[in-house]
């Protein structure tokens, strides 16, 4: 089943670009949890990563990892596990903590050698605990649009994925869809793409996707790709994809090129809105998972930036305006 990411606005979600709503209110706890994954050699942005990860990378002025991390915090999800690498797990912890200044909770998982985006969920198995889950890579970033929250707040079973147009298909895994929008294929990187519709590192699954992760063989790679786990949903008939309104902008940070590219986009709309991106403390004022004191007394602490500026703008737009009207 395919659904259009362009979507009408009901009252209580003031958008925001960025896959984040802001809310007027809390809302409550999803069940749903979060997998963020960092790991990975990242040899096409060779030398960057030969001593700090890609995902620590600065995408213009925060951290690459600060992005992913904001729409999940942004879709309401407060339990979060990042899978890295044993060299910069520690790196990770020293930047993100456990979370609690922002109202949820990180934890973490080694990923000795790169076997594949599917053994996320082995590896995190114990952390999920049968519970629904939103997987995200850490080198992927998405801005605009609410298509994302609103998929985790319907989300009940089986598995969803989104679906992207691109010039260059052939790069990515490719959705064939039929002419009801279901999709009736998925192919990684092939030589005659069938679509122009590739997926995104955003997915989201039911508890069963470690069983199937366990069942699946490793690929001529020696990876346990994602791909074929998002076969065996459809497999199932248990596969729903969504296509991404051409007001969402995508990219997949993992070669200099494309980092650059995010990199001047978010330049670009932080100029011309005054507002940042990608920022944890916003998504969880906004959430309603920290008070507006707390979020203060995050600012306050900082160093004089552009970043505690920017809070501290927020803050006193919230206390003027309200939830709603900021």
């Amino acid at each position: 089943m395919m659904t259009d990411g362009a979507n009408s606005n009901p009252g209580g979600l003031s958008l925001k670009a960025g896959f984040e709503p802001s809310v007027a209110s809390p809302l409550p706890h999803f069940v749903m949890k979060g997998l963020l994954l960092a790991g990975g050699s990242g040899s096409r942005l060779y030398p960057l990563t030969r001593v700090v990860s890609k995902q620590l990378q600065p995408v213009y002025d925060k951290p690459m990892i600060y992005y992913p991390l904001t729409v999940l915090m942004a879709a309401g999800i407060r339990e979060i596990c990042l899978i890295s690498t044993p060299e910069d797990e520690p790196r990770f912890r020293q930047l993100l903590g456990d979370g609690e200044e922002w109202g949820i909770r990180l934890h973490y998982r080694v990923q000795s050698q790169p076997r594949g985006i599917a053994e996320a969920f082995l590896l995190a198995e114990d952390f999920l605990a049968g519970s629904p889950v939103a997987l995200m890579l850490g080198d992927n970033l998405f801005f605009g649009g609410d298509a994302f929250p609103r998929a985790v707040t319907d989300f009940r079973s089986g598995a969803q994925i989104f679906a992207y147009h691109v010039q260059n298909p052939g790069d990515y895994g490719v959705v064939e869809l039929n002419a009801e929008g279901c999709a009736v294929g998925i192919e990684e990187k092939p030589d005659v793409p069938r679509s122009n519709y590739v997926v995104p590192g955003v997915y989201l699954y039911d508890g069963e996707v470690a069983t199937i992760a366990r069942n699946l063989q490793p690929s001529s790679r020696g990876e346990l790709e994602i791909t074929d786990v998002n076969l065996e949903y459809l497999r199932r008939g248990q596969l729903k994809v969504q296509r991404l309104s051409r007001g969402t902008a995508w990219f997949d940070a993992g070669t200099s090129s494309s980092l650059h590219e995010a990199s001047a986009y978010v330049q670009s709309i932080e100029k011309r809105q005054g507002m940042k991106l990608g920022c944890p403390e916003e998504a969880a004022l906004r959430r309603g998972f920290i008070t507006i004191e707390a979020f203060e007394a995050l600012a306050a602490i900082m160093p004089a930036c552009e970043y505690r500026v920017s809070l501290q703008a927020v803050a006193g737009e919230y206390r003027r305006l309200g939830a709603r009207g900021a």
